[in-house]
């Protein structure tokens, strides 16, 4: 008897730091990944499995996403920077041609990465915690693209009839600067996502079973004090609890 080949998974923006804890986290649960990133992914997992590519590239699109049961789209710019260059190609051009492809291969399971910063102003001010129909508060551009993300996001629930996970992510930092950046602040030790918790998120967000349709959950790690996001939907949508708290995991593997 053989056994059923494993599901395949694909996530773009693989070489990034959630990239690699979600490559992680999907391979221990026994999926196929294939990485797509503008740089070789570190953590391939399969020889071959790991495209270079860019997000305008529609043919490589079209290919890595042949025959896969998931996509967890990553890939942008992490944050604000020149619109021309770098967001709108980025963040939004990318965005369409990553949907694109998977409508046009009947991907049956899409994770959108958002951000914690469509409510950046209520992370600061309050009410918390903050909950997925409070009103958005952006923070500048990047997080406009986000709120773009989430649109199409429920545009293509809608028209493919497929499930598509928004989820607006805590802070998990990218370098040493950037978790100084993330302790100094006062709302970055509530809203701090460890990649560990991220890659479990992930990895929930692709296995558990949910309805066709657009949903918009958060996730963050444990909060140091502040319940700062709502995590309610994550635990009954997802059954997901992060495991870490502000700063475990924040300096693993991290670059100078």
């Amino acid at each position: 008897m053989t056994s059923d080949p494993p599901r395949v998974a694909v996530v773009t923006g693989s070489a990034g730091r959630l990239g690699r804890a979600a490559v992680r986290a999907l391979v221990a649960r026994g999926w196929r990944v294939r990485g797509f990133d503008r740089v070789p992914s570190p953590l391939p997992a399969a020889p071959g499995e790991s495209v270079v590519a860019d997000l305008a590239d529609r043919a490589a699109l079209a290919g890595v996403m042949d025959g896969a049961a998931a996509l967890v789209h990553l890939a942008a710019t992490p944050d604000d920077d020149d619109f021309a260059a770098r967001l709108l190609p980025d963040n939004l051009l990318g965005l369409h041609n990553v949907l694109e492809a998977a409508k046009g291969a009947d991907v049956p399971r899409v994770v959108l990465a958002s951000s914690g910063q469509v409510n950046f102003i209520q992370q600061n001010t309050g009410p918390w915690p903050i909950r997925e129909a409070d009103p958005i508060s952006p923070l500048g551009w990047y997080a406009v693209t986000k709120v773009a993300l989430e649109a199409a996001g429920l545009i293509h629930a809608r028209v493919t009839g497929r499930t598509v996970v928004s989820v607006r992510l805590g802070w998990c930092p990218r370098d040493r600067a950037h978790a100084e950046e993330l302790g100094r602040s006062f709302h970055g030790p509530h809203c701090y996502l460890s990649p560990r918790d991220a890659g479990s998120f992930f990895a929930a967000a692709v296995d558990h079973p949910l309805p066709p349709g657009h949903h918009v959950i958060f996730a963050s790690s444990r909060p140091v004090e502040i319940e700062m996001f709502d995590l309610a939907a994550a635990r009954r949508l997802l059954d997901w609890q992060p495991a870490d708290r502000w700063p475990e995991g924040a300096l693993d593997d991290l670059p100078g």
